[in-house]
C-alpha cells in the first residue's frame, strides 16, 4: 500500500467514527428514547397550599404572672390559747366558715362581769329617775331649793352616763368573745397552717395563723411595649379589649378575661408599662404564680391575606416563598411579612388570595423547578 493509499484510509476511518458518534449523539436526544429519559430531571415531590383571604386577630402578646384576686392574711384578734382549728390546709373555705377557735372561758367570765354591772348601774337609774320625780314635786311645792333638785338631776345623769358606760363595756365583751372564733373572711383557698393547736396566740404577731387566696376571679399580670400604649387606649375607650390567657404547653382553650388596670407610668428600666387583666377563673385553670401566655385582641382585619407560616423562608435579601406556577413550576417571590398568627403568617405584600406555596420540600428547589405534588392542602 502506497502513501496515498494508506493517508486516504485514515481519513476515511475518522469520517466514520465521527459519524457513527453523530448518529450515537441523535439516537440519545430523541424524544421518549430511553437514553433521554435517563437524563431527563426528575420531578421534584413536594406539598402546597393555597393563599386565602380572610379576617385575623390583630393581638399584642406578653408573657404575665397569675395574681390572687384577693389574698387575707388571717391572725388573731384577741390572746388566748389555740384551742382548735377547723380546716386543713389547701382546703378551699367559705366566706363565714370557722378557721380557728381561741380559748372563750376568760372573755366569757369578762361578759359576764360586763352584764352584771350594766345591770346594777340601770337599777341605780331608775332609782334616780325615780328620786328625780319626787323632788321636781317638792320643788314645784317649794319644799325644797332649786339648788336640791339640781343636784338630783346630775345624780340622775351621772347614773344614765355610767349605764352607756356600762352597756360600751358590755359591747366590747361580747365583741373580744366573738373574736375567740375566727372565720374566713373571703371564699378562697388555704395556704399553709403557720400555728397549730395548743400554742398560744396575740393580737399583736407579725405572722398570720393561714393566708387565704381568692382564685375566682383571678387577675394576670402583664406588660407591654411603652409603643403600645396609646394604641391599646384608643381601643380600650371604644369598650372592653378581649384578652386570653394561656399555661404553657396547655391544650385547653384559652380563658377570655378583660383589662382592669392600666399603670400611670412606664417603667424607665424596661420601656414597658404594666397592666392587669381579669379572668372568671371559674374552671380553676389559672393559679397564683404561675406564668401564663397572654394575647390581648386589639381588633380584627378583614381580607388579611394569609400564608401558612410554612410556606416562609428566609435570605440574604429578605422573607420569600416559593410559589407553584400553572406549569408546575416554581417561582421565587420574595414578601413583605406584616406579622405571624399561630400557623398563619399574614402577608403585607407579594402574595394575592389563590396562588399556591409550597409548605414543604424547599431545600431542593430553586427558580424553574419542576415539581408534582404529593400533599396539596388546598388551603391554609
Amino acid at each position: 500500500m502506497t502513501m496515498v493509499q494508506r493517508k486516504n484510509f485514515w481519513i476515511a476511518a475518522v469520517a466514520l467514527l465521527a459519524l457513527v458518534a453523530v448518529a450515537f449523539v441523535l439516537i440519545r436526544g430523541l424524544p421518549g428514547s430511553r437514553a433521554a429519559d435517563a437524563k431527563a430531571a426528575p420531578l421534584i415531590p413536594v406539598t402546597a397550599a393555597a393563599v386565602v383571604a380572610r379576617t385575623m386577630p390583630v393581638r399584642l402578646y406578653a408573657i404575665g404572672n397569675v395574681e390572687p384576686y384577693t389574698t387575707v392574711a388571717v391572725r388573731a384578734r384577741v390572746d388566748g390559747q389555740l384551742v382548735g382549728v377547723r380546716f386543713k390546709e389547701g382546703d378551699e373555705v367559705k366566706k363565714g366558715a370557722v378557721l380557728f377557735e381561741i380559748d372563750a372561758r376568760p372573755f366569757q367570765a369578762s361578759l359576764r362581769q360586763a352584764e352584771a354591772n350594766l345591770l346594777r348601774d340601770k337599777a341605780l337609774l331608775d332609782r334616780a329617775v325615780e328620786q328625780e320625780k319626787r323632788y321636781k314635786d317638792l320643788l314645784d311645792k317649794k319644799f325644797i331649793s332649786e339648788d336640791a333638785y339640781a343636784q338630783n338631776v346630775t345624780n340622775t345623769a351621772t347614773a344614765n352616763a355610767t349605764v352607756r358606760a356600762d352597756e360600751a363595756a358590755a359591747d366590747s365583751a361580747r365583741l373580744q368573745l366573738e373574736y375567740c372564733t375566727i372565720r374566713a373572711p373571703i371564699t378562697g383557698y388555704a395556704g399553709k397552717i403557720m400555728v397549730q393547736e395548743g400554742n398560744m396566740v396575740k393580737a399583736a404577731d407579725s405572722t398570720p395563723l393561714v393566708t387565704l387566696n381568692q382564685i375566682i376571679p383571678v387577675f394576670v399580670t402583664f406588660s407591654v411595649p411603652e409603643q403600645n400604649v396609646s394604641e391599646l387606649r384608643t381601643y380600650l375607650a371604644k369598650g372592653d379589649v378581649n384578652v386570653q390567657a394561656r399555661l404553657p404547653n396547655s391544650t385547653v382553650v384559652p380563658t377570655g378575661g378583660r383589662i382592669s388596670f392600666l399603670d400611670n407610668s412606664a417603667d424607665t428600666t424596661t420601656g414597658t408599662i404594666k397592666l392587669r387583666a381579669e379572668f372568671p377563673n371559674a374552671d380553676r385553670a389559672l393559679w397564683p404564680g404561675q406564668f401564663a401566655n397572654v394575647a390581648v385582641t386589639l381588633y380584627d382585619q378583614k381580607d388579611a391575606v394569609v400564608a401558612p407560616s410554612a410556606s416562609v423562608q428566609s435570605g440574604p435579601t429578605g422573607q420569600y416563598v416559593y410559589v407553584v406556577k400553572p406549569d408546575m413550576t416554581v417561582e421565587l417571590r420574595t414578601i413583605k411579612v406584616s406579622r405571624a398568627e399561630g400557623d398563619d403568617t399574614i402577608v403585607a405584600s407579594g402574595l394575592a388570595p389563590g396562588e399556591r406555596v409550597v409548605t414543604a420540600g424547599q431545600l431542593r428547589l430553586s427558580p424553574g423547578t419542576k415539581i408534582t405534588l404529593g400533599g396539596d392542602t388546598g388551603a391554609s
